[in-house]
């Protein structure tokens, strides 16, 4: 039998007497021989535990555990009720297909992968995996061009336990469709919304932010619609937020990063690139943040170890901001560095900002290196 794109169930054979073996320290005699397993005598496929079976199906490829799960019935069902993490992004043909028969066998999945290098799935699919799926924490739908609405409806009463879901490039995605998945899947803590124009916008941002108040990491990287009252309602409903990418977000202005700066205390990575209204009123807003949150670390001992504050910020283009208000956020946030090797400080486009400097002991050795202490005279 051939599956999976080409292997053959031969050649699983053949791989998986090897994997016995070595994964359950059994007899070298082949499946066929008496081989003996944690005092078991396997003399047939369907003798093997299903403990070393999922033990030596988490060792293989995906491709492989597709075709595993077709040796013999013992194993389908041994393998359809433990697995629990599946990538196709292998598959470059049919994958449409592939998901619309794997989806009801593997009904407990919890993190599934369906990243594409050319759109191949339609709404039926994920409507599948929406009706069969239902424990699925983590879904990836990048490049998804041909998908409409009903994907996100179907996820939306399917799958309610999504914590995860990455939609980057499904631009056929509506704002209420968007809106309506918040309003069922409110345990989302990442959300990846790269270009997608039509779905991101203030409305959906808005019930986002009531809905979804656990989020941690959102991506709206070039959703151009997005405007302050979206990324605002963003700051204001989810506080644990810590990881929020702006990138040619070009409607935004000081105001959302004002409200970010007030009311996300954990945000450690904020990508501001191409954000053309941002003046130096928004970096001295982050800045004095800082000091605010720092007084209230005290408070915890929980916290007092932990390195506080922005860690990764992105201003290229940002050519309204100047020198001194770029100084004060760097003085502010140690982690932010703009020394060879460890920029975590982008400022690229901006020419006036090259003087800016880590507040850090690199800063100070970069300075030396330049300028020398002069040798004391003998």
């Amino acid at each position: 039998m051939i599956g999976a794109e080409g292997l053959k169930t031969d050649d699983l054979g053949l791989c998986f007497e090897h994997m016995i073996v070595f994964s359950a320290g059994g007899g070298g005699g082949g499946i066929g021989a008496a081989n003996v397993v944690g005092g078991r005598v396997i003399t047939d496929w369907k003798d093997i535990p299903m403990e070393l079976l999922l033990r030596i199906v988490s060792l293989v490829d995906d491709r492989t555990v597709i075709v595993a799960s077709g040796v013999c019935s013992g194993w389908s069902d041994a393998i359809c009720l433990g697995l629990t993490r599946l990538s196709l992004s292998w598959c470059k043909n049919n994958m449409n297909d592939l998901v619309l028969s794997l989806a009801p066998k593997f009904t407990k999945l919890l993190v599934l992968v369906l990243r594409q290098d050319k759109p191949q799935l339609e709404d039926n699919a994920v409507e599948t995996v929406a009706n069969c799926c239902h424990d699925l924490q983590d879904l990836d739908l990048s490049k998804s061009f041909k998908l409409s609405d009903r994907s996100l409806y179907a996820l939306a009463h399917g799958c309610p336990n999504l914590t995860k879901l990455n939609i980057s490039g499904c631009s056929a995605f509506s704002d209420t469709a968007l809106e309506y998945l918040s309003n069922f899947c409110r345990k989302l803590k990442v959300l990846n919304l790269c270009g997608c124009v039509k779905a991101a916008s203030d409305r959906a941002l808005k019930a986002i932010g009531y809905n979804c108040n656990q989020l941690q990491s959102v991506i709206l990287g070039w959703c151009e619609n997005v405007g302050d009252v979206g990324i605002m309602s963003l700051a204001y409903g989810c506080p644990e937020l810590r990881v929020l990418d702006l990138c040619g977000c070009v409607l935004i202005t000081d105001d959302s990063v004002i409200a970010l700066a007030n009311n996300c205390r954990h945000l450690r990575s904020l990508g501001l690139y191409y954000c053309q209204n941002i003046t130096d009123r928004a970096m001295y807003s982050l800045a004095h943040g800082q000091v605010k949150n720092k007084h209230g670390m005290w408070e915890s001992v929980k916290n007092r170890y932990e390195e506080v504050g922005l860690m990764n910020l992105n201003i290229s283009q940002c050519t309204a901001l100047t020198p001194p208000a770029v100084q004060a956020l760097c003085d502010s946030f140690p982690a932010l560095h703009t020394c060879p090797g460890r920029h975590s400080l982008i400022i690229s486009g901006c020419l006036n900002l090259t003087s800016v400097h880590c507040a850090c002991a690199c800063a100070v050795q970069a300075h030396r290196a330049v300028h020398p202490l002069p040798h004391p005279a003998h």
